[in-house]
């Protein structure tokens, strides 16, 4: 039977939770925030109609009193805990990348045009389970930073999690939640292979020729207008001084070979492992501070480094199906 209203339950929570559509920020109102009583709070219900019978009972007058206090005082207790929430805005921040099977840092700018607020927890709804809470204190007439964890499971570009925002501040007698759901998406890379295998060989460019070696023998044989990718290193300092133009010096081997990270080239049974080891490869060729390209059946990134060809080269692994 538990096993069925807990089902049963579940479907109610699913189909709450669909009828909340993705949004920019989130301003709490009377019209979003829902109230009921805890537990305690319904034990101390009970317990003041029992003090209340007993008063009629004996006509006790101070029993009359200390029932009707303790009542307006859970009256107070609930208008304290709506107004805890009521007035604040919420704006999620975009969350960074992450590969699969790391935590992922969600941050809410809280602005808060009143009072300090007090004990607010802040979760994320992630599978079955009950959301789990992060309590946070809100500085008054302000803004204040919250940051919740989300896991990222598997790879690709999902939807932000929908959100909850839960109080019980003062007594605990009641609680009051708010649901959101922010728009935005969260990008997950695939976990990168370890242990990474190698890099595969450089490919010879089609009709490339190499520069002749310079006399002085040095490392770099020619120079060429500079490419977006060139590191510090290359680039000719001496002739953009004299000449103020932006050129690299060009290698023998750079001029003739160009790293490909081919999706043929992994040798892998499996479409997540293939990709699991090209997205090590793109860390390992970033590391080493190779120029290199990117091959997926029906599309190619051109030869290049740095951070954003890196998030680029991720980016489609992470979205490729």
């Amino acid at each position: 039977m538990s096993n069925v209203l807990r089902a049963i339950r579940r479907r109610i929570e699913i189909w709450w939770e669909g009828r909340h559509q993705p949004s920019e920020q989130w301003v709490l109102s009377q019209r979003n925030i829902y109230i009921v009583p805890t537990r305690a709070g319904l034990f101390f219900g009970m317990t003041l109609m029992v003090l209340l019978v007993g008063s009629i009972n004996y006509q006790l007058n101070l029993g009359y009193a200390l029932t009707f206090l303790l009542a307006g005082s859970a009256l107070a207790s609930m208008h304290m805990t709506h107004n805890s929430l009521r007035g604040l805005t919420l704006h999620a921040r975009a969350p960074a990348p992450v590969f699969a099977g790391d935590r992922a840092t969600l941050e809410l700018v809280v602005t808060n045009p009143g009072a300090a607020r007090h004990g607010l927890g802040f979760g994320a709804r992630q599978g079955q389970g009950p959301v789990q809470l992060a309590f946070a204190e809100i500085t008054a007439a302000g803004q204040s930073p919250v940051v919740i964890g989300v896991l990222a499971e598997q790879r690709g570009l999902h939807p932000l999690p929908l959100l909850k925002i839960e109080t019980r501040f003062p007594f605990g007698l009641f609680r009051a939640w708010s649901l959101w759901r922010p728009a935005g998406q969260l990008c997950v890379y695939p976990r990168p292979e370890q242990p990474a295998a190698a890099l595969p060989p450089a490919a010879p460019v089609a009709g490339g020729m190499a520069p002749a070696r310079s006399a002085s023998g040095g490392e770099f044989d020619g120079l060429r207008p500079w490419r977006r990718g060139d590191t510090l290193r290359q680039v000719a300092w001496k002739k953009v001084a004299r000449t103020g133009e932006l050129v690299s010096r060009e290698g023998r081997e750079s001029a003739r070979h160009e790293l490909w990270l081919d999706w043929s080239s992994t040798r892998q049974p499996e479409t997540e492992a293939r990709l699991s080891r090209l997205a090590a490869w793109v860390l390992m060729a970033e590391r080493q501070g190779l120029a290199y390209g990117l091959r997926l059946p029906g599309l190619e990134l051109p030869p290049q480094q740095g951070a954003g060809h890196r998030h680029a080269a991720l980016s489609a692994l992470a979205a490729w199906s």
